[in-house]
C-alpha cells in the first residue's frame, strides 16, 4: 500500500505547497461526482512529487489557492491520465489550467500505443499491474472515506508518477516532444471561458434536422436551457432532454396547454417548463435566422473524397506508429471537407496546422479532392 498523507487542515496543505514549490515534476488525479449536477461535484485531489504523495480533501473548506498556483508554475511538469474532466475541475472551481501539461493517455496515442488507452490497461502495459478497479464506483463526496478507497485514489498517482518517465522517454526519443505540447495545448483551450447561451442549440443532438425557423426557435430554447443548467447547478438532460427541445422547436406550442400536449416531454417537464418553453417559442426572432446545417456529407462526392482520405491519413498514419484516430479522426477529415467546400475560407483546418499538418498537407493536397 502506498503512503500517503490525508489532508484536511490548512496548515498542513500550506507545508505540503511549500514542499512541492521544488519539484520538477507532480502526478495529479482529482475524484469527483457528476450524475445530476451541471458542475462536477469535487471529492479528493491526489498529487505526488515521488516523495510526498497526499490526498487533499477540497470538501473541509480548505483555502486551496496554494495549490491552485502549483498549477500554473511553468516550472513544473504536471502529469494526468485523460485529463479533460480533471481539466474542468481545475476551471471551475480554481479558475485555473495546469501548464505545462503532460498528458499520459495522448503520450501513448502519439505513440502508436491506442487512440484511447484507459488507466488501468496503461498500467498493466508499462508497470505490469493489474489495478483493483472495486473502488471505481465510489461516491467520493461521501466521508469518511474507507482505508481501501483511499489506497485506490493513492495508488491512481503512485503509478502515473512511475509511468510518467517511460512515456517522456519514449517521447523524446521519437522526438514528438512538440506533437504532444500541441496536443495538450488544444485540449485546455477555451475550458476557463463561460459556455456562450446562444451557440447551445448547435450541441443538440438531431438538431441538424430542423429547417431555420426551427432552428431559431431552438436557438432560445437551448439558451434558456443552458442558463437554467447553469443557474441551478443541473445537467442539462435534468432541465430538458434533447428530445424534447427538438418537438417544442418543430411543434412550436405558443403556450402551456398546447405544450402538454407533447408526448415527447416527460409529466415533470411539463408541469415545471411548460409555461417556460412556450415563452421561448413566442419570443423567437424569427427575423433573424440561423444557417441551415452543413449537409454535404449526404453527397456522394463527399462519400468518395471521404474514403480517399481516410486510406491516405491512414497509410502515414501507420508509417509514423501514431494512431489513425489520434492524427485524423472522421471530424477532423470532415472539418477539413468542409473547409474546401467553402472554397478554402474562414480558419484553416486542424489536419494542415502543427504537427498533422507536417504530416498530412502535402499528400491531402496532391489528392485535389473536390466537394
Amino acid at each position: 500500500m502506498p503512503d500517503y498523507q490525508y489532508i484536511a487542515e490548512q496548515g498542513e496543505l500550506d507545508r505540503l505547497v511549500d514542499a512541492y514549490q521544488t519539484a520538477e515534476v507532480l502526478s495529479l488525479d482529482t475524484e469527483f461526482v457528476r450524475q445530476r449536477t451541471y458542475h462536477a461535484e469535487f471529492g479528493l485531489i491526489q498529487i505526488y512529487d515521488g516523495e510526498q504523495l497526499a490526498l487533499i480533501d477540497p470538501r473541509v473548506g480548505l483555502d486551496l489557492s496554494g495549490f491552485w498556483a502549483l498549477l500554473t508554475d511553468p516550472t513544473i511538469v504536471k502529469v494526468l491520465h485523460s485529463c479533460s474532466e480533471d481539466l474542468d475541475v481545475f476551471a471551475h472551481y480554481g479558475k485555473v489550467i495546469p501548464a505545462p501539461l503532460f498528458d499520459t493517455q495522448i503520450a501513448s496515442a502519439l505513440l502508436g500505443d491506442g487512440p484511447a488507452l484507459g488507466y488501468a490497461k496503461l498500467v498493466e502495459e508499462q508497470l505490469g499491474i493489474s489495478i483493483d478497479k472495486g473502488e471505481s464506483r465510489t461516491d467520493w463526496t461521501r466521508r469518511p472515506l474507507s482505508q481501501a478507497q483511499l489506497n485506490y485514489a493513492a495508488n491512481d498517482v503512485l503509478y502515473l508518477h512511475q509511468i510518467y518517465p517511460k512515456l517522456a522517454k519514449r517521447i523524446n526519443d521519437s522526438e514528438r516532444e512538440q506533437w504532444l505540447t500541441q496536443e495538450c495545448q488544444r485540449l485546455c483551450e477555451g475550458r476557463l471561458l463561460t459556455p456562450n447561451p446562444e451557440q447551445a442549440y448547435l450541441r443538440v443532438k438531431g438538431a441538424g434536422k430542423l429547417s431555420r425557423p426551427e432552428l431559431a426557435v431552438l436557438r432560445e430554447l437551448a439558451s434558456w436551457r443552458l442558463n437554467q443548467a447553469m443557474s441551478r447547478n443541473l445537467a442539462v438532460g435534468f432541465v430538458v432532454k434533447d428530445a424534447g427541445l427538438l418537438d417544442v422547436a418543430m411543434r412550436m406550442p405558443k403556450n402551456a396547454p398546447q405544450v402538454n400536449q407533447l408526448s415527447s416531454l416527460t409529466d415533470h417537464e411539463k408541469r415545471r417548463h411548460a409555461k417556460a418553453l412556450a415563452q421561448c417559442v413566442v419570443a423567437t426572432d424569427f427575423d433573424d435566422l440561423p444557417p441551415q446545417f452543413e449537409q454535404i456529407a449526404l453527397s456522394n462526392a463527399y462519400k468518395q473524397a471521404l474514403k480517399r482520405l481516410k486510406s491516405t491519413a491512414l497509410t502515414i498514419a501507420e508509417s509514423h506508429q501514431v494512431a489513425i484516430e489520434t492524427l485524423a479522426p472522421k471530424r477532423l477529415l470532415h472539418e477539413y471537407l468542409l473547409w474546401l467546400h467553402h472554397k478554402k475560407e474562414g480558419k484553416q483546418p486542424l489536419v494542415l496546422n502543427g504537427w498533422r499538418g507536417s504530416l498530412l498537407t502535402s499528400s491531402f493536397e496532391s489528392l485535389a479532392v473536390q466537394i
